[in-house]
């Protein structure tokens, strides 16, 4: 039970506030909210917070905003989930859609390309910090160190698109797990799978149809109609969290459409880190360069709120659909069998998103030679910039040996971005 019930106005301010502070990432986000809702304003137990968080680990999407919109769910039903859901991400959106404007504008402009030279840099470090910490949570058992292996051999040489390896190892966790599906004496009631069933038809409903309507009208190969289909197969498939799929989305954008550059796709993370709000706010910046280079910055607008709605609108139909159920997790083995095989195999997608950044940042030329099935990314040994790994080692040195800031550091790495570009 919580301790204390606010009113929705004064939930709404909390939900903002924390919407403006939610820098630093999930694990960061997580931490903040568990201060606020938890400790603070004693609205949450500490069982019941952390049963929600398993519950949205288990989710599709950013656990963070997704937790926020549960919380808020939980507080003051279905309006305490939106205000909570959009304060976590219209800050950071609005900061994001005024960074990928600048950026289209100025991108090329010496100046700005001397800054995100340090920021790069940081980015390789980000990406390995995120890989040591969920290997440390992840990699439990002998067989999960087998599948993070596999699955980075299978997406780094062998190209094969991440749904398949979430699928395989969901597939391996659940018929591996031990004990069985314990039985559920309070099944729920005919009203409550009713109400369900409604809910998920209801933001299915909202989420397709205008994307259908978009379809029908501009046809299947325009690029609006394209964002909204591959941002809500990133929706459905980014179990992980973004950096599991920023691999995906990487190859897509970057290889397969040729909508924005690697060095775009490294930029625009680098941007996501910057501001407050869920990493997957990167797709908003994707979706905007790449409208705005087929049709100026009107259609880099109509580009990201098709990003946005596609990235977000299925996060509210997990947590509304799956919310009256979370009680339950703890009976469900396994299901935490199928999520414990999905993180492992996360960490070799991580691994492959850190060398695959790593390549085109450090190396001014990469190319990708294909030889059957296997895909070799080969580096121009010539075009090595050592003033990129100058960079990276001060970065590592700031992150994982000094613990800095995230802010702090990426403020530092821009500026030294600038003066090593002034030698």
């Amino acid at each position: 039970m919580t301790s204390s019930h606010p009113n929705l106005k004064e939930a709404a301010a909390t939900w903002l506030k924390i919407g403006f502070l939610s820098f630093g990432g999930p694990a960061a986000q997580i931490a903040l909210m568990h201060k606020v809702l938890v400790d603070e304003k004693k609205w949450l137990s500490e069982k019941t917070y952390l049963n929600a968080l398993s519950f949205c680990m288990l989710l599709p999407g950013p656990e963070a905003m997704q937790l926020a919109a549960w919380s808020g769910w939980r507080l003051h039903g279905t309006l305490g989930g939106l205000i909570a859901g959009l304060s976590f991400i219209m800050p950071g959106a609005l900061v994001m859609l005024v960074l990928a404007s600048l950026y289209a504008a100025f991108g090329t402009a010496p100046l700005v390309a001397a800054l995100f030279l340090g920021i790069k840099a940081a980015v390789i470090i980000i990406v390995i910090e995120a890989l040591l910490r969920i290997s440390k949570r992840a990699l439990k058992r002998r067989d999960y160190w087998v599948l993070a292996g596999l699955a980075f051999v299978a997406i780094f040489f062998f190209s094969v698109p991440f749904p398949v390896i979430i699928l395989v190892a969901a597939l391996y966790g659940y018929f591996t797990s031990h004990g069985s599906e314990e039985v559920d004496d309070a099944s729920p009631q005919p009203a409550v799978l009713k109400r369900t069933i409604l809910t998920a038809g209801f933001w299915l409903a909202l989420w397709v149809v205008p994307l259908g309507a978009l379809w029908l009208a501009l046809g299947a190969d325009d690029l609006l109609v394209q964002v909204g289909i591959l941002f809500s197969k990133l929706a459905v498939v980014t179990f992980g969290g973004a950096y599991a799929v920023l691999t995906y989305l990487g190859q897509e954008v970057a290889i397969n459409r040729s909508w924005l550059t690697a060095k775009e796709m490294i930029d625009a993370l680098g941007l996501a880190e910057t501001t407050p709000g869920p990493l997957i706010l990167v797709t908003e910046f994707v979706a905007y360069l790449a409208g705005e280079k087929a049709g100026g910055a009107v259609m880099g607008l109509a580009a990201a709120v098709v990003g946005l709605w596609a990235t977000f609108v299925p996060c509210f139909l997990w947590v509304f659909t799956g919310a009256p159920f979370i009680d339950r997790l703890d009976r469900a083995p396994k299901l935490s069998g199928a999520l414990a095989a999905i993180t492992a195999s996360v960490v070799g997608v991580i691994l492959n998103l850190g060398i695959w950044f790593a390549l085109h940042t450090l190396f001014g030329s990469v190319r990708q030679e294909q030889h059957g099935p296997l895909t070799l990314w080969l580096p121009d040994l010539a075009s090595f910039d050592w003033r990129a790994a100058a960079l990276t080692c001060l970065a590592g040195v700031l992150l994982l040996r000094l613990h800095m800031g995230l802010g702090k550091v990426l403020v530092l790495m821009a500026a030294s971005g600038w003066l090593v570009s002034q030698v």
